[in-house]
């Protein structure tokens, strides 16, 4: 029983490092333009996609790995320009009008492009168990590896850089951003192409696990959305911790109690639960309005 739940645990492990890079990207959307972005899985599984056709076409898997991130950053900017900017200000159905309408046309691109037969991608890691243990597979391990880095070296560029600061100053005060002469356009662009290279990355990664298709990453969004809340919907440290617990509670219940069937409507009713008892989640800040 205890080699069972530690097996589940680890493996839990592995998936909420998925699930936090999603929310991760969610969160960084979402200080950014004040979107929460429906597409972000969809426009992760579409440059996914992008990455196996260069493999299949010979490239080495890091090779394609660093050209899907750079497409995925190109594309974010792009899209925040192009299709977000002119609804910035709308009225918020408009606005999440236009991102179920993202999440579409992307998972209809995918599947016009590449169908919607399941597709095989390669893990870039060797499949004997590291060590000769048999409680984590040397991919999910390595999955932990890459998005652990990749969250080290965010947090480096929100903290240490003067981009990462001045992309901070714009997502929290733009007014008095601009005024100390920061491009608040050009930063908001900045950070959904940010958000996209994370929610790739993330793709990348579960890709091998869950097998390739236009549907892959739609339950990951669920989790995702669940760990944003669960974190706090504008702390990326919140949304970051969030996905971990829920990829071990999922897994844990998934295992013992509910079924894996009902392993999705854990993250639903965890959702629902922290959006009645603590709309803020468990990092985010309160906001006190004066009437």
């Amino acid at each position: 029983m205890l080699q069972a739940v530690l097996y589940q645990t680890l493996s839990g492990l592995a998936a909420g490092a998925i699930y936090a890079s999603l929310a991760l990207a969610l969160v960084i959307t979402y200080r950014s333009t004040h979107l929460l972005n429906f597409a972000q899985g969809e426009m992760a599984t579409l440059t996914t996609y992008f990455a196996w056709s260069l493999i299949q076409a010979g490239l080495p898997y890091w090779a394609a790995f660093l050209m899907s991130v750079a497409v995925s950053f190109v594309g974010g900017v792009l899209i925040e320009r192009v299709l977000i900017r002119p609804v910035e200000h709308a009225a918020p159905l408009v606005i999440v009008t236009v991102s179920v309408g993202l999440f579409v046309i992307f998972n209809s691109i995918s599947g016009w492009i590449y169908s919607y037969n399941t597709k095989v991608f390669p893990s870039p890691f060797p499949s004997d168990p590291l060590f000769k243990q048999q409680f984590i597979s040397t991919h999910e391990l390595g999955s932990i590896v890459v998005i652990a880095t990749m969250m080290v070296l965010v947090y480096a560029f929100f903290r240490f850089t003067r981009l990462g600061l001045a992309l901070r100053a714009a997502a929290i005060n733009p007014t008095s951003s601009s005024l100390v002469g920061i491009s608040v356009p050009m930063m908001l662009a900045l950070g959904w192409g940010l958000a996209s290279v994370i929610g790739t990355i993330g793709g990348m990664m579960i890709a091998p696990t869950v097998y390739l298709d236009p549907y892959m990453m739609f339950g990951v969004l669920i989790y995702a959305l669940a760990a944003a809340t669960l974190g706090g919907i504008d702390n990326p440290l919140g949304a970051v911790i969030g996905g971990f617990i829920v990829g071990v509670v999922e897994n844990l219940l998934g295992a013992f109690v509910v079924g894996n069937d009902l392993k999705l409507s854990v993250a639903l009713v965890l959702i629902i639960s922290v959006l009645l008892f603590r709309p803020a989640g468990l990092f985010g800040r309160r906001v006190v309005k004066r009437v």
